[in-house]
């Protein structure tokens, strides 16, 4: 049996401070490819951030996350209606949906049983995505800190899961009718400190300390400071893993 692995709670506060916002731009795109703007699902919806990106192009927005911590610091927007569940098993009626998003989640999922539920959800034509994104690109010598901090620091604390991450979803089934996309990125302003808050954001971090009672960032925090250089901040900018299909 797939349990639902809860690996964002504890730190689903520092999700709503420290992760960066989708752009505009791809929720834009995403309702152009749809034939109706009347629902959209956004399964994995953790702090709400991409669902309350849809509500500005869709009538209804259906946010679905089984964690109540995540849910409990939700993004409040009135046509967004937020509920406790696992993306394998919806509420919502069968050919209801027109869109379908999945936002920095679709690792975690039961591909099976969510793929089964997604095309009972979607109705005919409609369309789904998901996106995911790794480690931001900031400068060479924050960068450098950060591949350290990622592939060796943290290296045995990331899941298989986060490895399709890596992988850029090319490993993941999506038994839909590809679209191809365009590019997306997210870019954000950030202090130091909004960095650091961002490395604690991670599963793995979080999995390191809850393993070896300290933060694994105080062993780069010197070489982090050091590579920061004195600015007061910086812009990050991660690229979107995006996979866009249609059901037929």
């Amino acid at each position: 049996m797939h349990t639902f692995k809860d690996n964002f709670s504890q730190q689903s506060d520092l999700y709503v401070k420290y992760r960066p916002h989708y752009p505009q731009g791809l929720y834009a795109y995403l309702a152009s490819l749809t034939l109706h703007r009347e629902l959209a699902w956004d399964c994995g919806t953790g702090n709400g951030q991409a669902a309350t990106g849809l509500a500005t192009f869709y009538k209804r927005v259906l946010a679905t996350d089984p964690s109540r911590q995540q849910i409990a610091n939700c993004l409040s927007c009135e046509n967004v209606h937020y509920a406790i569940e696992r993306s394998e098993n919806c509420s919502l009626p069968s050919d209801s949906a027109d869109l379908i998003t999945i936002a920095n989640a679709l690792h975690w999922f039961d591909f099976e049983k969510f793929f089964k539920e997604a095309k009972r959800v979607l109705k005919k034509n409609g369309v789904i995505a998901a996106w995911a994104y790794g480690p931001p690109r900031i400068s060479k010598e924050v960068d450098q800190v950060t591949a350290h901090f990622h592939n060796i620091v943290l290296n045995d604390y990331w899941r298989p899961e986060n490895r399709l991450v890596e992988q850029e979803y090319r490993t993941i089934p999506f038994p839909f009718e590809l679209i191809t996309s365009p590019v997306f990125f997210s870019e954000k302003e950030m202090r130091l400190e909004d960095f650091i808050g961002f490395l604690n954001t991670w599963s793995a971090t979080q999995r390191f300390i809850n393993e070896n009672n300290y933060n694994p960032i105080d062993e780069i925090l010197p070489a982090l400071t050091n590579a920061w250089n004195n600015d007061h901040t910086k812009n990050a900018r991660w690229h979107l893993v995006l996979k866009t299909g249609r059901l037929p």
